[in-house]
């Protein structure tokens, strides 16, 4: 197994628009996002010739993202080397550093002290085909080039997780510690997956795909009563990423696209519950789902007798029926009388249901009770 990569340089330029009032490009925000919970050393280069206002937001940028920020002189890069040692320490691996392809001279001769460089050009790899050198033409291929270089390193003793959900959803988790690009101590390794890329170059480095699909969710149909990814409109990046994760059998998808219907529809899902009364045994209490029933309309005059027939207690939870990946999917209204359905403000078709008492979740081999009122 050879050195791997565990600290990750980025030259300031590819970072920063080089205006009056200097600001981070958009794409150097994402990038420093995922970099920031890696668990990798990561910092940013910067000349002593760098003007203060430059300097200014790459210390303001080096807080919010928790990176180090080091003097690297383009004539004599060598001699800030000591600095990043001292201050990174004994890493235990190797440092990649990106650099401009205009500076190939002036890095380039770090490649000497064991460190990884990576050239960025607009012309992409193109541009260093001759050379025998890495390119990049984006920052977002940043993740691809350092996960390439640590399954190089390794080999097989690392398995491969690409990830794509939205970034609000990413933040939560790799806040947790759950993304780190860095192998884990089992030998997992987590890469961001992009639409902004092609598809085919990213997938050639996963063993598993974990998406959040209900993120790209443009539209839901639950008309009729078959179960259908055809009644499912994904984003154009999630129907690419499907069709891959159908041709590529070494590739493992987390919940199969094909799966996941009976969670977008809440009416399902209550009759997934009927099946409770199944598990129910002599002198154990009895567990059931809630009662429930499907409303197409609030102003129904023989809804009151619906929900007696459908053993509908009030106070009751009313919601849409489908569940979720639409703007709307997380209505709801509490309802105390009958009258409190005319004119209701939620989508049709909606799902009416008791309160549960207890909610059942489980991790694995955990099961964890929750009891009161609760909305689901």
């Amino acid at each position: 197994m050879g050195s791997v990569v565990k600290g990750v340089m980025i030259h300031e330029s590819l970072l920063i628009h080089d205006y009056a009032t200097p600001s981070f490009h958009s794409s150097a925000h994402s990038l420093l996002r995922k970099l920031r919970h890696s668990n990798f050393h990561i910092g940013i280069s910067f000349s002593p010739s760098l003007p203060h206002n430059k300097v200014s937001v790459l210390k303001k940028m080096a807080t919010e993202y928790s990176f180090d920020c080091f003097l690297l002189d383009d004539e004599s890069s060598v001699d800030g080397v000591n600095e990043i040692t001292l201050s990174w320490g004994g890493i235990g691996g190797k440092i990649l550093f990106l650099v401009p392809s205009d500076k190939k001279v002036a890095f380039g001769q770090l490649s000497n002290l064991g460190w990884i460089i990576v050239f960025f050009d607009v012309e992409g790899a193109g541009a260093c085909e001759s050379s025998g050198v890495v390119c990049i033409s984006k920052l977002e291929e940043l993740p691809m080039i350092i996960c390439s270089s640590i399954r190089k390193a390794i080999g097989d003793g690392v398995v491969t997780v690409g990830y794509i959900m939205k970034p609000s959803r990413e933040e939560d988790f790799a806040k947790r510690g759950a993304f780190p690009m860095n192998p884990s101590p089992n030998g997992l390794m987590f890469l961001p997956l992009t639409f902004e890329l092609p598809l085919q170059s990213q997938l050639q480095l996963v063993d598993i795909v974990l998406h959040k699909a209900t993120d790209e969710i443009i539209s839901v149909d639950l008309s009729g009563s078959s179960e259908s990814l055809n009644k499912i409109t994904f984003s154009a990046g999630m129907q690419e990423l499907q069709r891959y994760m159908e041709q590529d059998s070494d590739c493992f998808a987390i919940d199969p696209l094909d799966k996941i219907y009976p969670v977008l529809d809440r009416l399902k899902i209550q009759q997934i519950l009927l099946g409770l009364d199944a598990l129910n045994k002599e002198s154990c209490r009895a567990i059931r789902g809630p009662h429930f029933l499907k409303v197409n309309g609030f102003n129904d005059p023989d809804l009151a007798q619906s929900l007696s027939e459908a053993k509908l207690s009030l106070p009751s939870i009313v919601k849409p029926q489908v569940a979720c990946g639409v703007a709307d999917a997380h209505s709801m209204a509490i309802t105390f009388r009958v009258e409190d359905f005319k004119d209701l403000n939620i989508p049709l078709p909606a799902i009416v249901q008791v309160s549960t008492k207890v909610l059942c979740q489980f991790w694995f081999d955990f099961l964890a009770l929750h009891s009161g009122m609760t909305v689901v």
